[in-house]
This record gives structure tokens, C-alpha cells and sequence, in this order.
């Protein structure tokens, strides 16, 4: 599943030569700074569903302000708006085999708060949410292959459940085609209704995955007892025949196997000395699409089946990793995102009769010069135990050993994230203005085998921590950074990671930037939200039972209850609506930092959830970040 570990033996030529990969040996030059309002100014376009005349697609932007749908024509490019909030972001989900009707999500009750609805809208614009109950969340599964019906979920029966329902597209009638009430979730379905794929979490890393027989109303399980390996159903195979899914089983790494439905034979079909991320197959099967997690960035690979299975290649002038991949339905046309650290990301689209590669979208604000921003540099520094640690290095065009600067370690989110070679406008607009940051893969991260993933669990705060703590100590040795000028950054668990380092390394950070971070596990653990129960136990196993004598340790890592000992600056930034981490945890925390009398900068946004999606609160929230840094760092 993630990469094997390695021990480095001699860190310091390990120093030496990461200070020459990572571009400190190039010569140092002045850039022009940008304004936050310029880097937020960069358009997100993401998506892409084709109009059943494939002149056109469905995707969702933010040019407006907020997320919105929009039809793109194709191969110009041109947005036409489809939906008009100003308040609430709407997301482009599917259109309709048939016509020119198509779905939206959005959440109700507050933006952020992720009880996200499935809105039908006409082809007069006007819209029905198809999920009645205003506390339940529901959304799209996927389309029936008569293309006549589709499958919703939906939390309406309990809220701790998803339940699958199909729906005509001809009066909107629905029918409970699945009925959750063991913590079983629904991840495929074969395109005869005669097959589901079931999975259940046991932890984090290891699950087990059931073929239900709908004819037959019999379940039979497919992963071995008490299985320590993962398996995740991606799709039933177009000609009935195969249940292809991802496992580990007997290794460290995802590779995607086959079950034959026939005899239950199963055959391995492609693995690679990385994570295999996804896979799945285009609307008539002719093509078949993987995506492998290669060292921070993600590889594709698409074979054509009706020639055996050969490779398709993509055309060489592409510059970046390629997501998003979407094929339509006649499977002519193909839609995909190409991105790098440099470039957020812009979507393309290659006609698979003619090889016609066309760019739709050019999506950096074109006052920002591309060659001004840095392109990430993947590296590796031992942690306190030898442990080889990834991470991802942006160091200013400015920095110099005459010019050293000031550096934040970054910390993902998770647990059990990943910090990956692609655009973030905040780290860009950080590096733009003088701060290098090195994004840190810590223990626990995924991406670099079963093992390294686990290494985390009922070890968090501590093991983890120390890998930050080292990378800060990587920053110190290398020539272009100012040693007594490093704090840390993060987001969610990253934003957790800052508060620990703050309160349990003091001396080490000279300031902490929290992101919408968790300050006490054991309020997190003991609400986490109610759809999240099918997988509340695995997390339960990996981070500890809050009701269990687990809450002694629990309450030994949270830095809400070691406030006392932060003693340089902090920031938190929270979202009122975020149901994951709660606003209270972050006002209790700068509450309790506040007595320390050092300096505690606290930002709210009353319409935001987990992440903030508004420009308005984008340009708010990063310029304060990089005031506080400019005063209490640099």
C-alpha cells in the first residue's frame, strides 16, 4: 500500500546533497511579489461532465466569487453561468444521459457544514432537492447502465447510514435498493443490478469486502478472516465478468486485482512499486484507467481494451501530473487536468479519434509570471530515529546563504494524509514573499506503505511530532535559511501537529500557524459527526477510545490542557460551521493561550466549514497569515 521503509546511515551527506537537489546550489534572484488578491485572483475550474451532444460540459467555478456550475463549450473553453449563489457554494455534479438536465450538490443549513443535498435542475433552471430530510446528506452513486434511473445515497433512515437508492429519470419515482443497518458501505455495482461490493472498516488500514448476490440475497466474503490488509471495490467490469479492487494483501503496496464472478477465482492485473490510487472503466468498457500515487504526484496510465489492453500515450508537450481523467460516454472525447506546484491546475481535452489535444481553461491570473513561483522538489531527511522522512521543499528564488530566510514546516492534514506535488496558492504566495516551507510527509502519512502508515497509531503527538521537528532541523542545515527564523504550519491534524509542537517541543517553533487544527481529542472523538459511525470505530482504533482508560492519553495529547507551557506566538484560524472540528475547541484554546500572555492572533469566519471555499475569506484569512509571519517570524 505505501513505500517500504529505508534507513539513512550518514545524515550528514545527506544534508549536503539535499542542499544541491533541492536547488540551493542554483543562483539566487529577485521575483515580483504578488498580492494575495492576485493569487486568489487565479480561476478554479474542476469537473466535466459531458452534454449528451458533447459540444459542452457541466463543471463548477469560482470565478464568481463562490463555487458555481457553469456549461463549458467545447474545444473553446467559454463559461456560461448555470446556477447564481452569492451565498452558499454549488458544486457541478452529473448531467443526465439523455437531455440537458443535470445535478448539483450543495449544503444546506450553513455552508461548510458538509450536509451536502443532490438538487435535480430542469431545463427551465429550476431545482429540487431530492434529499427531504434537511438533517440527512446525500449524493450521486451513479447512473443506471439503461441510462433511464440512477442510484442516490442518502442518511434519511439514519443518520449514521448511508442507504442506496435507485430513482426513474421519467416522474422522479426512488426505491431503497440497499438498506444499511450493519455499518456496510456500498461501493459498486455490476451494470446488471445483480452484484453489489460491500466493505466494512476495521482500522484505518484494513478492512473487509463482501459480493453481495442481490438475486440470491446472499453476501459472501471475499477478503481472508481477521485480514490485515485493505480492499477496496472499484468497478464491475462492463461484460459482467469481473470484480476488479485495489488491495495490499501480502504487501505494502495497492495493486489492483480481479475476482472473476464465475468460478471466484481472482488475478492480479496491475501493480507497481507504488500505491495504485484508483482505477476504474469508461461508460462502454473500452477503456480502462489507472492512477498511481508515485512519490507525491500521481501518474495515469489508460489501456485500451477492444487492442488487448495497450497503453494509450499521452501526448508529450504536457507539463505536470494528470488527474481527473473523464471519458465520454460515445468515448471519443476524454477530459482531463494537468498540474504542477507552479500552475494551478487547467483542464484539457483530447479527442481519441482524431490524437487533437486542446487546453480549455488557463487558469493562473495572468498578472502573476509563472517563472516568479517555485516549483516543489521532492526530498528526504532522517528523523531522530534514522526513519527516512519525504517531503516536498519550496525555497524562495531570493534565498541565498547571503540572503538567508526566514521557513515554515508544513503539516497535511489526516490523519494518515499526504502532502503531494501540485498548486497551493497559499504555500506560493508564503514562498513569494521570503518564506521557504518544507511540506513535511510525516510517520503515519499515506503514500509510502502499509508500515510507514501504520507507524502513527496510538502513537500520535509524539514519533510524528519528532519527524517536524526534524524537518526543522533539515531546514536549519541548509544554506539559504535563516536557523533562528522556522515556525510550523497546518491544516486540520496539520493544524493539530502545530498546536502539540507549540505546547510539547516550545523552544522549538518560533511561532504556530493552526488551521482549523483539533486542540482536544477527546471533544473530537466524543462528536464526531453521526454519518461518520461506519468508520468511528477504525478511527477509534487507530487514535484511541475516548469513553475507554484510552481518554488518559487522549487528554495527554491535546494541547487545550498543556496551554500553559506555549511560549511563543500563535494563530488559529476556524470555520463556525466546520462539523469535524468544533468552534468551541479553538475558542477554548486561544482562550487558554491567551493567559500566558504571549501573542494569540485568532481569525473566525462565521460562513465556513472545513476549509475555506470564499474568495472574500481566502484573501482574509492568508493576508493575516503572512502579517502575523511578517511580525512575529521574519
Amino acid at each position: 500500500m505505501k513505500k517500504t521503509i529505508g534507513l539513512l546511515l550518514l545524515p550528514l551527506l545527506f544534508f549536503a546533497c539535499a542542499d544541491d537537489a533541492s536547488g540551493d546550489a542554483e543562483k539566487a534572484r529577485n521575483v515580483s511579489q504578488y498580492t494575495i488578491e492576485q493569487f486568489v485572483d487565479n480561476k478554479q475550474i474542476f469537473g466535466g461532465s459531458f452534454f449528451p451532444d458533447e459540444q459542452s460540459m457541466l463543471v463548477t467555478s469560482n470565478q464568481t466569487g463562490i463555487l458555481n456550475a457553469f456549461r463549458m463549450a467545447l474545444p473553446g473553453g467559454e463559461l456560461t453561468p448555470l446556477t447564481h449563489s452569492d451565498s452558499t457554494s454549488i458544486l457541478g455534479v452529473s448531467v443526465f444521459p439523455e437531455d440537458n438536465r443535470f445535478m448539483v450538490s450543495k449544503d444546506v443549513g450553513g455552508d461548510g457544514n458538509e450536509i451536502s443535498h443532490l438538487f435535480i435542475v430542469e431545463e427551465d433552471g429550476s431545482m429540487q432537492d431530492i434529499i427531504k430530510s434537511p438533517e440527512a446528506r446525500g449524493g450521486l452513486f451513479r447512473w443506471a447502465s439503461d441510462s433511464k434511473s440512477f442510484f442516490y445515497t442518502s442518511t434519511e433512515r439514519d443518520p449514521r447510514y448511508a442507504d442506496v437508492y435507485k430513482m426513474s429519470l421519467d416522474g422522479y419515482q426512488s426505491e431503497m435498493v440497499y438498506k444499511n443497518d450493519e455499518g456496510m458501505d456500498l461501493t459498486a455495482i455490476s451494470d446488471d443490478e445483480k452484484f453489489y461490493a460491500l466493505v466494512r472498516a476495521i482500522t484505518t488500514s484494513t478492512n473487509d469486502m463482501f459480493l453481495y448476490d442481490v438475486e440470491k440475497g446472499e453476501r459472501l466474503q471475499l477478503s481472508p478472516e481477521n485480514s490485515k490488509y485493505s480492499y477496496n471495490p472499484q468497478f464491475f467490469d462492463h461484460k459482467g465478468e469481473y470484480l476488479y479492487y485495489l488491495t495490499n494483501e501480502g504487501g505494502e503496496f495497492n495493486y489492483l486485482n480481479r475476482y472473476k464472478l464465475a468460478d471466484g477465482s481472482t488475478e492480479k492485473v496491475h501493480e507497481y512499486s507504488w500505491d495504485i490510487m484508483l482505477a476504474y472503466e469508461s461508460y462502454q468498457g473500452r477503456y480502462q484507467i489507472i492512477g498511481i500515487n508515485e512519490d507525491g504526484h500521481t501518474a495515469v496510465k489508460i489501456f485500451d481494451m477492444e487492442k488487448g489492453g495497450k497503453e494509450v500515450l499521452f501526448p508529450t508537450e504536457l507539463n505536470g501530473q494528470i488527474s481527473g481523467i473523464s471519458v465520454s460516454r460515445s468515448e471519443k472525447l476524454m477530459r482531463f487536468n494537468v498540474s504542477n506546484a507552479k500552475s494551478p491546475s487547467n483542464m484539457y481535452l483530447y479527442n481519441m479519434e482524431s490524437g487533437k489535444l486542446s487546453q480549455l481553461t488557463r487558469t493562473l491570473n495572468p498578472e502573476i509570471k509563472e517563472d516568479d513561483l517555485v516549483e516543489g522538489k521532492v526530498i528526504r531527511y532522517p528523523s531522530f530515529d534514522g526513519l527516512d522522512i519525504p517531503a516536498i521543499y519550496y525555497k524562495p528564488h531570493q534565498a541565498s546563504a547571503s540572503n538567508q530566510v526566514p521557513a515554515l514546516v508544513w503539516v497535511h492534514g489526516g490523519p494518515g494524509g499526504q502532502s503531494r506535488i501540485g498548486y497551493s496558492g497559499l504555500i506560493q504566495y508564503l514562498v513569494n514573499h521570503g518564506y521557504a516551507v518544507l511540506a513535511v510527509n510525516n510517520r503515519g502519512s499515506s503514500g509510502y506503505g502499509k508500515t510507514f502508515y501504520e507507524m502513527d497509531n496510538r502513537n500520535h503527538g509524539e514519533a510524528d511530532l519528532d519527524d517536524c521537528v526534524w524537518g526543522k532541523k533539515f531546514l536549519a542545515s541548509q544554506a539559504g535559511i535563516d536557523s533562528s527564523k522556522i515556525g510550523i504550519i497546518g491544516g486540520s491534524y496539520g493544524g493539530y501537529m502545530t498546536m502539540a509542537a507549540m505546547a510539547f517541543r516550545p523552544k522549538e517553533f518560533q511561532v504556530g500557524v493552526d488551521i482549523f487544527g483539533v486542540t482536544n481529542w477527546l471533544r473530537t472523538l466524543r462528536s464526531t459527526p453521526p454519518w461518520w459511525a461506519s468508520f468511528r470505530d477504525a478511527l477509534f482504533e487507530e487514535m484511541g477510545d475516548p469513553y475507554s482508560e484510552d481518554s488518559v492519553r487522549l487528554y495527554n495529547i491535546s494541547p487545550l490542557f498543556h496551554a500553559d507551557k506555549i511560549q511563543n506566538p500563535i494563530m488559529v484560524l476556524q470555520g463556525a460551521n466546520d462539523p469535524r472540528v468544533l468552534q468551541p475547541e479553538s475558542d477554548e484554546m486561544v482562550e487558554a493561550a491567551r493567559k500566558n500572555n504571549v501573542p494569540v492572533e485568532y481569525v473566525l469566519f462565521e460562513d465556513e466549514g472545513h476549509g475555506f471555499q470564499k474568495k472574500e475569506n481566502q484573501i482574509k484569512g492568508y493576508s493575516k497569515i503572512l502579517e502575523f509571519l511578517d511580525e512575529y517570524l521574519k
